[in-house]
């Protein structure tokens, strides 16, 4: 990922990988069984939850890396291996329902909805990626990871009314749009880590 991505990149980026629109059956079919009244406070908390988990990464996964040794290319490379399948997995789901599957049980917390459901792996590696590639940005991040959390929990609050309105098909089709978005996101990062590591000479 090089310095010359801009907020609102950055901000799609997040958004794609955050993936509302896929979130949305896990979402609804996880709060079934949850009383009607308390369903709006459950997605409010494990939305905030997982805001959290994503600001604790931005403002300190530049250390995660340093104490790792792990070289920019490498989280670039590496990051967009990850993305590549997340982005597949959005296009081809599996039979089970969203792209992390079906999971039961009364009223989630924190797992499956806060994390991996919002703050996946591949988002929180892609914050990290971007705090290292450009460190002296961070109120750049912080606005595109703010925009693109707030853009997802207003999609997921309103998942009722759009699986409503949508309808299974329309939301299918959405999701795989941002699947190949995503596809072609993450092949150009794996390309800017592999330029990155010839112009280094691999050293």
């Amino acid at each position: 990922m090089e310095n010359s991505m801009s907020t609102l990149s950055a901000g799609l980026l997040l958004f794609l990988i955050m993936d509302p629109l896929g979130n949305i059956p896990l979402f609804l079919s996880l709060l079934r069984n949850v009383a009607p009244e308390r369903r709006r406070r459950v997605m409010i908390r494990e939305l905030i939850i997982a805001l959290v988990t994503l600001f604790a990464f931005l403002l300190g996964g530049s250390y995660v890396l340093k104490a790792l040794q792990l070289r920019p290319e490498s989280i670039s490379i590496g990051g967009g291996i990850v993305l590549f399948l997340i982005g597949v997995k959005m296009i081809f789901p599996p039979r089970e329902g969203g792209i992390f599957g079906s999971v039961q049980g009364v009223e989630p917390f924190i797992v499956p909805l806060a994390i991996p459901g919002v703050a996946g792996p591949s988002a929180l590696a892609a914050i990290m990626l971007m705090t290292n590639s450009a460190p002296g940005r961070t109120v750049d991040w912080s606005i595109a990871l703010f925009s693109a959390w707030l853009a997802t929990a207003l999609i997921l609050l309103s998942s009722t009314y759009l699986f409503r309105l949508l309808g299974t098909s329309v939301l299918t089709a959405l999701e795989r749009l941002m699947g190949m978005l995503l596809v072609a996101l993450s092949v150009q990062m794996f390309l800017d880590g592999v330029a990155l590591y010839l112009r280094v000479g691999g050293s």
